[in-house]
């Protein structure tokens, strides 16, 4: 007589809860001690029954070892996990900071030639009489527009 495949759903009747039970939790612990032989790994499993018994194999370690071994796993992994996550925020909290620097320097250049603009119309209504001055600070009523005249 062959096997019939089971439905993988919640078993209605108590008695045969329990009986199906013990015999996979069974079957369970014999599978985690020959993967533990078979392989040699530290194999440890915890089953918890519906009324709150504790069943548990453990292979050579102690129970508390793997589970040491389980949490320093664990936190390194969550150690670089944070690690990647500080890396990104800082490279993203340095992208903003450049791009209102580069907003700032260009505010500051549009201000300059604004500056420079208004300058240079007030050099062009400046008399022409200063001509012939030889000092040309005098020439000119503000030492921008010395410079402004200058560079030209």
């Amino acid at each position: 007589m062959g096997r019939r495949k089971v439905e993988i759903r919640r078993i209605a009747d108590k008695s045969s809860r329990q009986v199906t039970f013990s015999k996979r939790r069974g079957g369970l612990m014999k599978k985690a001690r020959e993967l533990s032989v078979l392989c040699d790994v530290d194999v440890a499993l915890v089953v918890f029954s519906s009324r709150g018994k504790l069943y548990e194999f453990c292979s050579r370690n102690s129970f508390t070892n793997i589970l040491e071994r389980y949490h320093n796993y664990f936190g390194e992994a969550e150690t670089s996990k944070d690690a990647k996550t500080v890396e990104t925020k800082l490279m993203l909290e340095s992208k903003t900071t450049l791009q209102e620097q580069e907003k700032k320097m260009r505010e500051e250049r549009e201000l300059l030639e604004k500056e420079i603009a208004s300058l240079v119309s007030n050099d062009d209504n400046v008399n022409e009489v200063a001509l012939g001055i030889t000092d040309i600070n005098t020439a000119f009523r503000h030492p921008r527009q010395a410079t402004l005249h200058l560079l030209r």
